[in-house]
């Protein structure tokens, strides 16, 4: 398989939109597209994170915002209340569920997001490549630390430091709450939609859940596992 192909349908009142984002089914990243004539709300210095690596001489443009320049053309007329039937389509699935706005847009944004070529999001390409779409905050914990605890065994086997705390997991989120906070500032200065800014503070929301089940409620979820405890 040589790219994923992940198809995100919208429909509402107003009208519908169709996305196709194509990644590198190796590197996990967005194909490489020509693009002229960025807008000046993509230009890396523009409202950039302070916790970016990046620098402007270099890399003009900030990654992130450059893969979210679809999604803010066409919700021009969405309000964020505004219910919408999603169409998911990905390895021969197809997903249809109705949502709010805000958390429908939510979803193709961290799908973006992850495959942007941002070096604050890359560690959530194995989410992608296992895309759920509209997860529950639930889903998400569970899908996240998962994935994390995956990683330290990997690292394990490659005789390299592994992390069993969870700590680095806490750690990798604060970093995306800084990147998501700052991205729905640049999007709220360029005169962004309220759709577009709300998506990504319900995307925060989201990353500061997981620092916090980490700490009280992952316990919750060990009855789902007591056959391997037991």
């Amino acid at each position: 398989m040589r790219e994923i192909l992940i198809k995100y349908i919208f429909t509402w009142q107003k009208g519908r939109q169709a996305f196709e984002i194509e990644i590198d089914a190796q590197t996990l990243t967005l194909k490489e597209k020509t693009l002229l004539g960025l807008p000046d709300w993509t230009r890396l210095d523009f409202y950039q994170c302070p916790n970016c690596p990046l620098h402007a001489d270099k890399v003009p443009h900030c990654p992130a915002a450059v893969s979210l320049i679809p999604v803010v053309k066409k919700f021009t007329d969405v309000d964020s209340g505004d219910e919408m039937e999603v169409e998911v389509s990905l390895y021969g699935r197809r997903i249809i569920q109705k949502a709010s706005a805000r958390r429908a847009i939510r979803s193709i944004m961290g799908v973006l997001f992850a495959v942007s070529g941002c070096p604050r999001t890359r560690f959530f390409k194995p989410m992608v490549r296992h895309h759920l779409p509209l997860a529950t905050e639930d889903e998400t914990v569970l899908r996240a630390v998962s994935m994390y605890m995956l990683a330290q065994y990997f690292k394990y086997q490659n005789d390299s430091e592994v992390d069993l705390t969870l700590d680095g997991l806490k750690e990798l989120y604060r970093e995306i709450q800084v990147v998501n906070m700052t991205m729905a500032e640049r999007l709220q200065a360029m005169g962004g939609t309220a759709s577009s800014v709300n998506a990504m503070i319900l995307l925060d929301m989201y990353a500061q859940a997981i620092p916090s089940a980490i700490e009280y409620s992952l316990f919750d979820l060990k009855y789902l596992f007591d056959s391997y405890i037991d």
